[in-house]
């Protein structure tokens, strides 16, 4: 078996969030794990695609290891994007974790019918959001196997 992806490089990581309290969090929560990553933001469903597509502004985008994807962002919402990475060939293989404010049973049963990694509801206090964080990027980068890079 090969080894966790920690050990070899940064891990990628894209994060689709339009709140720039939430992103300031996600990146202090990052710093604070034992693994080495960088952090990329878009503020919409749309950057998302592009970014991942490698189109526009992000023809040198990185693959991301992980997306961490907000359900309720302007002009494509995390959900569109969701149905549109699954639909896609080159991008379904892709980890997507949905890190959202919604409760709504409707929402996380469609995320996982479009078959989202996991499932996680941010948490409002500030200390258990950067646990939340910190311990999926260590189990994301130290535990799970993820497909090496160009495969």
């Amino acid at each position: 078996m090969e080894q966790s992806l920690s050990k070899t490089r940064f891990a990628e990581v894209l994060l689709v969030e339009d709140n720039k309290d939430d992103v300031i969090l996600t990146q202090q929560a990052f710093k604070q794990s034992r693994v080495a990553i960088h952090l990329h933001n878009v503020k919409n469903g749309l950057d998302c695609m592009n970014f991942l597509r490698k189109e526009g502004d992000y023809k040198e985008a990185p693959t991301p290891d992980l997306i961490l994807l907000d359900l309720n962002m302007p002009i494509m919402d995390g959900r569109e994007v969701l149905e549109a990475i699954s639909k896609d060939e080159t991008l379904s293989h892709l980890p997507v974790v949905i890190l959202t404010t919604s409760e709504d049973d409707k929402d996380v049963y469609k995320m996982y019918q479009l078959r989202c990694s996991s499932y996680i509801v941010k948490p409002i206090d500030f200390t258990q959001f950067l646990r939340v964080v910190k311990e999926l990027s260590e189990y994301w980068f130290t535990v799970v196997v993820l497909p090496p890079l160009g495969q």
